[in-house]
Order: structure tokens, then sequence, then C-alpha cells
């Protein structure tokens, strides 16, 4: 496995890499506040794919974005895109678990000539809130960002502490909350520090509305793979079954596990994505 940079025009992306240089390409995306060791425990599982995990800008060892500037999940389809260009693919699979799935199906439905074929992990689209919240949105989005400038950043005191409160961040086994924090964490001395920016916690500006939602959807020509835990959220098994009808290709899976699962119980997940993948690419 290498840990790559790759250098876009205004920043410089980390990724870990790992599997066949030779073999069809991948881009991992991993989910909000997490990083590229999120595919680490399912790299043994694909050693015939060349596949790229990529930490997302803000997240990892990628850098962050300027100090003027905030995030937005759309604004993060532009990296990828200029993150395809610099690796030189002209085409690739996305494989992407929670934010970096909603982002894998927005980027195939924008550029549907340059994606093979997208895998979801516990994410179906786009979250979306009702156009009549747009101006609350905003208000708690600007307040929150303004807010967070005035804040001192809270460091853990020891690796220890910051695995601890990973794991009462979400569903996820001691081993991958440790992973994942061996990624997001620095050493300064006797302190540490995040790596990941806090900015990435202030509130969503807007959020799309569900008619958007479906016609980026509706957009993916590619084939489709989604996967959920049989304990993962229920808002994702929920936008499965309520917007399954709208892409035209998609095949369904589950696997035992959390929101996680893919880290958790990474040989029944990959199960699947190989299957796929091996399906796809005989078209």
């Amino acid at each position: 496995m290498q840990d790559i940079q790759i250098k876009l025009k205004h920043l410089t992306l980390s990724a870990l890499r790992f599997g066949n240089p030779d073999g069809p390409k991948v881009l991992a995306l991993h989910g909000w506040l997490d990083n590229a060791a999120s595919f680490v425990p399912m790299a043994e599982y694909f050693p015939d794919w060349d596949v790229v995990a990529v930490d997302l800008t803000g997240h990892g060892h990628s850098a962050h974005r300027s100090a003027d500037a905030h995030y937005h999940f759309l604004d993060w389809v532009q990296d990828i895109r200029e993150l395809l260009n610099v690796l030189g693919w002209q085409q690739c699979h996305l494989l992407g678990h929670s934010l970096g799935g909603i982002l894998s199906s927005v980027y195939a439905a924008t550029f549907p000539e340059q994606i093979i074929s997208v895998v979801m992990i516990e994410a179906f689209g786009p979250l979306t809130k009702e156009a009549a919240t747009s101006a609350e949105q905003l208000r708690e989005s600007v307040v929150s960002r303004l807010a967070i400038d005035d804040k001192t950043a809270r460091h853990p005191p020891s690796f220890a502490k910051a695995v601890t409160a990973r794991l009462l961040a979400g569903d996820l086994k001691k081993t991958s909350a440790t992973l994942l924090v061996e990624r997001n964490l620095r050493q300064l001395g006797r302190e540490w520090e995040w790596r990941t920016d806090r900015r990435l916690r202030t509130v969503s500006s807007l959020r799309l509305t569900e008619p958007q939602a479906e016609a980026f959807l509706m957009a993916v020509t590619c084939p489709v793979l989604a996967i959920t835990g049989n304990k993962g959220f229920e808002k994702v098994r929920g936008n499965v079954q309520r917007r399954k009808a709208l892409i035209a290709d998609l095949s369904l899976a589950q696997a035992e596990g959390g929101h996680h699962l893919h880290m958790d119980n990474p040989g029944a997940v990959a199960k699947h994505i190989r299957s796929f993948w091996q399906q796809v690419d005989k078209l």
C-alpha cells in the first residue's frame, strides 16, 4: 500500500493506493469526518483492481480549504473531477461510503462518461430538506460558521482518548475506530491535534430538495450496487426503498453490520463488491 500525494491547482490531496496498478481503476471516497483508512480493511480483497482511496479535502492528510472558504458537499465534485484528470483516468469505478457514496452518485450523474459503475455503501443519493426550510438552513449555517472561528480548538489529551471519542461518535469496532484516528490525528510535541478541518462540523449552507436529489439519481446511467448494513442507518434504508426505482441498472445487497460495516465486516462487503465489479468489467 502506497501513501501518495496528488497536486491539484489550488491544494494537495493525500491518498492510499493499493491493488494492481494495471487493473481496472477504482476511486474510493470515504464518509464525513472519516478518511482513506476507511478502506484499509477491504484492501486485501481487491488485489486485481487499482484502488486509490483519497482523503477528501479537509480530511486526513489532505489540505484544508482556504481560510475564507467553507465546505459544501457539491464542491467535492469539482475536486473529484480535477483529481481524475491529474491521475489521467479516462474511466473508473466509484466506491463510496456514506458521504462518499452520496458524492459517487452525484458525480456519476454529472460526468457519466467517466464512470463505469458506482458502489454506494450505507448511502443512496443526497440528503434532502424541504425547500420551505431554506432561509432557516442558511441562517443556521452562517451562525455556525462565524461561531466556530471564535471557539478555541479542542485537542484530545491522548491517542487512547481520541479513539474513545471516535467510538462515541458512531457504531464501529475499536479496531476500525483506531484505523481512522491514526490517520486523523497528529502529535505536536506532547500534544495531540486533529488533522480534520473543524469547519467540516458547521451546518451545511443548503441541502438539496427531494426533487433535485431524484433528478441526480435518474441521471445515473451506469450500473449501481447499493449495500446496506442490517444494523445501519434507518434513513438510508428508507431512501433505498423510496428511490430505488429511479436508477435504471441497480443491484441491492445487505450484510451484517452497522453504518461502518465495510470496516467491521470487510470480507462480506467485499464479496458483494468483487462479484459486482467482475460482472461489470465483463460487459
